[in-house]
């Protein structure tokens, strides 16, 4: 990765302020409709189960227990778990939040009053009041500073845990993040993190404040928590308002991470939209393939870019690949088609293969021209894989089988900071796709697959049983891609949405005009002259 002055850094973030603006505001608003929503139901849950755990303590340390498990789940392990059975979007993103901000919630309510002076408590009782009136009158006016302070925390964690929820389509900024990760780009990563610390930060403020007015307050007064939560309730409430008025799309395309998922996305929401009156929205880029495939099986998307090795490897489970590639994609398609009844449409041409590589320079040194010449350093490389590519038979999980060897210093890693790692030397060898952009950006080597452990990555669209059936219309339109699309094509296209910031419907749309698929506003394919 090529380092550069503060000065021109941000100069570049500026210029990138700019120009994306428009994207920052939308992400920001998205980010705290995320954040409140999921911060208004955490209160709900967990003030009201404080309190009652202190009516009944002999349950209280294990359902307090129970709330610390959730913490400790992985984040990801749970968006991708409840991806499964709630979808994509907001729904399960708002889930995983508020799991996350019970613990300390309900935590410091139940300590809150737990922890009043019982002289207080037993003065209130000679007074005659009643357990409700206590609570109203007595405990919660004087736990409200230890609760506030739960609320606090919780706060924070949500605005910091909501970056993940860019992996499940559910907005905020951490698409923003994501897109900087995916790109190497500095700038775009600060893009989106400033923001939301500042979020953070702002929030922190405003609840501090509220919190101090809750324990400077002389007698009952609500109106510090009350106040903050009619905002968020306020600022939700405009989000579910413009949710319930917004139309539905026809069709959901989703896609992976990544420049070409989205590329490709968007080609079938051309070619559908003019063939067709349908409506159709992309959500890509929205995951890896378990939270597209997922995604599919539940209703959430409709249709989606597949590879046909990724379909045998990963969704099928084959360890018998075809390296024939029409009969590789005849197996994907029969495969699916006779275990989920999903149908995989013609594949394109190009093939976006997985592939070792490794930089230049080392190469040379090492004299490395295919996988098998990695051998006599397999104890001294360190090398990063994808998580993925870790996990798949015709990924590392096959490989010493196919070559005879592994490497002795292995590192999984996300498939966007790979780029990232081999720039800053952390790692020497990485899995990629054959046309990623960065392979000329970073001037790195793709070894032969001299052993055949890859079969053909075709790409070509994975359609649900339920779509299918209801717009059968769908095979025929996007059939028209079929054997369209060459490495090299594909490689530009990359290049122009990782690299140049180009718009992927924009590209997509330039494309399919390029190959007479798209007709113009005049209703005109572009590549012949008007009669």
């Amino acid at each position: 990765m090529q380092h550069k002055d503060m000065a021109t850094f941000w100069t570049s973030y500026i210029n990138l302020f700019q120009e994306r603006s428009d994207l920052l505001i939308r992400a920001f608003w998205e980010h705290i409709q995320l954040s409140l929503a999921s911060l208004l139901i955490a209160v709900a849950i967990g003030v009201p189960l404080g309190i009652l755990l202190t009516r009944y303590k002999r349950i209280s340390e294990w359902v307090i227990g129970a709330a610390a498990v959730l913490q400790t789940i992985p984040s990801l392990a749970l968006l991708g778990f409840l991806v499964l059975f709630v979808g994509i979007g907001t729904t399960p993103a708002i889930i995983a939040l508020t799991a996350y901000a019970l613990l300390p919630i309900l935590r410091n309510t139940y300590t809150g009053i737990k922890g009043i002076d019982p002289s207080l408590i037993e003065a209130a009782k000679g007074m005659g009041m009643n357990s409700y009136r206590r609570l109203l009158k007595v405990e919660l006016p004087i736990a409200m500073p230890t609760v506030m302070a739960g609320i606090r925390t919780s706060m924070v964690l949500i605005v910091g845990t909501a970056t993940l929820a860019a992996l499940v389509g559910g907005g905020g900024l951490g698409q923003i993040i994501m897109t900087g990760i995916q790109r190497t780009s500095n700038e775009y990563i600060l893009f989106g993190a400033l923001p939301a610390a500042l979020l953070a930060l702002a929030l922190d403020f405003v609840l501090r404040f509220s919190e101090k007015r809750a324990a400077h307050a002389q007698g009952t007064t609500y109106k510090p928590l009350a106040s903050v939560l009619l905002v968020a309730l306020a600022i939700v409430g405009i989000s579910i308002a413009s949710f319930v008025q917004s139309d539905e799309p026809d069709l959901v395309i989703g896609g992976k991470l990544g420049p070409e998922p989205p590329i490709l996305a968007n080609m079938y929401k051309h070619l559908i939209e003019q063939d067709t009156g349908l409506t159709v929205e992309v959500v890509a880029p929205l995951g890896e393939t378990s939270v597209n495939f997922n995604a599919l099986r539940v209703g959430d998307i409709d249709l989606y870019p597949e590879f046909t090795g990724t379909v045998l490897g990963d969704l099928l489970g084959t360890d018998d690949f075809s390296y024939n590639e029409r009969t590789s994609y005849e197996q994907a398609r029969d495969g699916l088609l006779a275990e989920y009844g999903d149908v995989l449409l013609e594949p394109m041409a190009f093939q976006n293969t997985y592939a070792l590589a490794m930089p230049r320079d080392q190469a040379e040194q090492l004299n490395a021209k295919k996988i098998s010449d990695l051998r006599p350093y397999a104890t001294k490389l360190h090398v990063g894989f994808s998580f993925e590519f870790m996990d798949r038979q015709d990924g590392y999980l096959g490989f010493e089988e196919a070559y005879g060897f592994s490497f002795e210093h292995v590192t999984s890693i996300d498939v966007s900071t790979r780029y990232q790692a081999i720039a800053n030397e952390s790692i020497e060898v990485s899995d990629v796709f054959s046309t990623d952009p960065q392979l000329v950006q970073y001037d790195m080597v793709v070894l032969e697959d001299d052993q055949s452990l890859f079969p053909p990555y075709q790409a070509a669209p994975l359609v649900s049983k339920t779509a299918i059936e209801e717009y059968p219309e769908l095979a025929s339109i996007l059939n028209q891609l079929a054997g369209l699309g060459s490495v090299e094509e594909i490689s530009e296209l990359n290049y122009r949405v990782d690299i140049n910031d180009e718009d992927p419907y924009q590209v997509a749309g330039e494309f399919l005009q390029e190959k007479g698929l798209l007709k113009d506003e005049k209703g005109v394919n572009t590549h012949e002259k008007p009669k």
